[in-house]
């Protein structure tokens, strides 16, 4: 079915496109093999729509730049420098073993020994696009496995460019030609880098200021600077990918990389569209039973062999299994340049027909088949891990590296999460004072921890080595700042696995996680959104503006927030003489969306009110300085009480009584919050109940009155 004009045919596919995407993403199926199954649908071995010609190539060309461009948006020169030498080892690593063994299964299978050359060369790269969008979708591109596998794909790329270069001169007969192209190469890379640098360091802040007035203009510019990067990358003979991720790191310490990539994203995803449409549709079938079985047999060594290869190579580095596992699982598929690889063998005589349609086959089968891999390797690394004790050494001392120090002191809270949100809760706790222990998977922010005094653990709650490495027996309090529904409810399944005795805290986006996280079983769950958004409109409507409003001139008003630790908490006014000591007057006080006018002497204030003062400057300096935290905390960590039991002789003078005649909450300054009666546990029990022998009371108090309590049980002839 052939289709006139190329404008109806983009229509079609694109609508093809949306329509085949709705059922896939209803299915739960990766979009990046939707799109790919439209190009077969699409292409010669179905509708025959899709003609691919310059036009939709240059679409996908720029969808690749884009997605490149972005990853190196998103990227620091930090980065690079801390991950560069593993990534060049790893690398260098998987290339020569994958390569090694690729072209002896090849030459083993039939293949001639320049063909065997082509098929390992084929099966050493891996698709940077598939891996780069897959990550970025899950997340997963700044996490430790993420960054080893960019900084691999860069040394694969750097590899494929000097592949290419050797090709071409080998297929001249110049071995002069080989090594003056190489060195060439090198050259140009070098002087292609510090150009970048340059414009880096002396003219991009400054233009992107002046560009920024206009969004539109500076969202252009960026488009326009990765496509000409790109373009000027592919004339030097290095790789368009090189050019766009440069193009990309020259921007990323800037001020507007958050805003640019936010704004590209969906322009990468419509373009990278094409891509895996043209890819599906240069699917060639027309093979032989013969070559159906060394397609398999290829398949199989890169999607099963070559990851294994990676996370072996890993391991040997003291990597722990999990990233190696999950570094290695992404990289098994072939790369979009091991079909260039094959058209440049085709146009230089050295691979036919058939052996293009095997490697577009194993192209697409790779592809598709890891893109299911990548999206589910936790849950597989999970079935897998009593297998993978091969894949490390005894310690992975690399991660451990991470660490800041040992954990053998007592832990009071386990904060998993250490982003915007957990670092903040980090913070305060460290502040009340809580002894804190933190993990987080990314490498950079458990640095940067550790660095800022905080105990920190490089690791991901969902990797069981992890768990088993963290005193989860003697802390209280697992927290969880992580955002997601799935890390939370596999964090939460694991510890009660484990039979976890303390509580467990998840964090909630919206109402059906809360939902879910309490009828899982979490003791508590945060919800950021919603607390910040009831602050804010706290913030919104305040005694201080009422005030203001209603004030028959203008005042001089100060709203000051009792903070935890805050002398002022828990008293009242009139023991705080405020304006005895300072001069300001409270007039108001906001708590909890409700304001208080001209409080009493009687009235409490609690932390997180927000006072509303009146006075002059100085006197309003001197309050703001009387109510900061400066309560010097406890030796014991403690909020300033304890919790006990005290039972009773059968023949005490409390026998008979009721709770109320006892008035042990003014006489000792003790409340009674339960009653253990043999098998009986009664929880706040009503002032009107009558003790009886055998009676243990559950007490609450100030530190020693518990102990003066039990000194002051009377017999039963000593009354009460």
């Amino acid at each position: 079915m052939q289709v006139d004009g190329i404008f109806l045919e983009t229509s079609l596919v694109l609508a093809a496109s949306a329509a085949v995407g709705a059922v896939s993403q209803k299915l739960r199926q990766p979009l990046i093999v939707a799109f790919i199954a439209v190009g077969i649908l699409v292409g010669p071995l179905g509708l025959n729509l899709w003609q691919a010609d310059r036009q939709h190539e240059l679409l996908a060309t720029l969808g690749i730049a884009l997605l490149l461009f972005v990853v190196g948006l998103k990227l620091d020169v930090k980065l690079i420098r801390s991950t560069g030498p593993a990534a060049l080892a790893i690398g260098s690593g998987q290339i020569g073993l994958t390569f090694g063994l690729g072209y002896v299964l090849a030459w083993g299978l039939g293949f001639g020994r320049l063909q065997a050359f082509y098929m390992a060369a084929a099966m050493t790269f891996s698709s940077t696009v598939i891996i780069v969008k897959l990550l970025s979708d899950k997340r997963e591109i700044d996490a430790l496995h993420g960054k080893i596998d960019l900084g691999v794909l860069i040394v694969q790329d750097l590899a494929v460019i000097l592949a290419m270069i050797a090709l071409t001169a080998w297929s001249s007969g110049s071995e002069g030609g080989l090594v003056r192209d190489g060195v060439l190469v090198l050259l140009k890379g070098g002087l292609f880098i510090g150009l970048t640098a340059l414009l880096m360091r002396y003219v991009l802040p400054g233009l992107l200021a002046r560009l920024a007035r206009s969004q539109e203009l500076l969202l252009l510019f960026a488009i326009g600077y990765a496509a000409l990067w790109s373009a000027l990358s592919q004339q030097l003979k290095l790789s368009l990918e090189v050019g766009a991720f440069l193009a990309g790191i020259s921007l990323a310490s800037t001020a507007f990389r958050e805003v640019l990539a936010a704004r590209l994203v969906t322009l990468r995803d419509f373009l990278l569209l094409f891509f895996f449409i043209s890819l599906g549709s240069h699917l060639e079938l027309s093979l032989s039973g013969r070559q159906w079985l060394t397609v398999l047999v290829l398949t199989l060594f890169v999607l099963l062999v070559k990851p294994l290869l990676v996370a072996g190579i890993m391991g040997g580095m003291g990597y722990g299994k999990r990233t190696g596992f999950l570094a290695g699982i992404c990289l098994g598929q072939i790369s979009e340049f091991s079909l260039i690889l094959g058209a440049l063998g085709m146009q230089f005589g050295h691979l036919d027909q058939n052996i293009l349609g095997m490697l577009t086959l194993m192209g697409v089968i790779t592809i598709g088949v890891s893109s299911y891999l990548i999206l589910d390797s936790r849950r597989l690394y999970d079935r897998l891990t009593p297998y993978l004790g091969f894949l490390q050494r005894r310690q992975p001392y690399r991660e451990a590296m991470a660490d800041s120090g040992d954990t053998e002191a007592p832990v009071d809270v386990i904060l998993f999460g250490l982003g915007n949100f957990g670092s903040h809760i980090a913070m305060n706790l460290q502040a009340r004072p809580k002894t804190l222990l933190g993990v987080d998977f990314n490498p950079e922010v458990v640095q940067k921890a550790a660095a800022e005094g905080l105990r920190v653990r490089y690791g991901d709650a969902t990797d069981e080595q992890t768990l088993d490495h963290l005193p989860l027996n003697q802390v209280p309090w697992v927290v969880s700042a992580m955002p997601g529904a799935g890390p939370n409810m596999a964090l939460l399944e694991a510890l009660k696995s484990r039979e976890f005795k303390g509580k467990i805290v998840l964090t909630a986006q919206n109402a059906e996680q809360e939902e879910a996280f309490r009828l899982a079983g979490a003791d508590r769950v945060l919800w950021p959104n919603l607390d910040a958004a009831e602050q804010a409109v706290d913030l919104l409507s305040t005694a201080r503006e009422a005030i203001f409003d209603q004030a028959p001139w203008p005042m001089t008003l100060e709203e000051v927030r009792l903070r935890p630790g805050s002398v002022a908490g828990g008293k009242k006014l009139g023991e705080l003489a405020l304006r005895a000591q300072t001069g300001a007057t409270l007039v108001a006080v906001d708590r909890s969306g409700q304001s208080y006018f001209d409080p009493d002497a009687e009235f409490m204030l609690l932390p997180g009110d927000r006072l509303v003062l009146l006075g002059s400057r100085d006197s309003l300096a001197q309050a703001e300085e009387l109510l900061a935290p400066r309560r010097p905390p406890a030796a014991d960590g403690k909020a300033g009480f304890q919790i006990g039991e005290v039972g009773f002789p059968e023949d005490s003078g409390w026998v008979g009584h009721t709770l109320a005649a006892l008035d042990l909450r003014h006489r000792i300054g003790l409340s009674v919050i339960g009653i253990r009666r043999g098998d009986q546990r009664i929880v706040s029990p009503p002032p009107d109940t009558v003790l009886q022998a055998g009676d243990v009371l559950v007490v609450l108090g100030r530190p020693g009155s518990i102990e003066a309590c039990r000194t002051c049980i009377p017999q039963a002839s000593g009354g009460h």
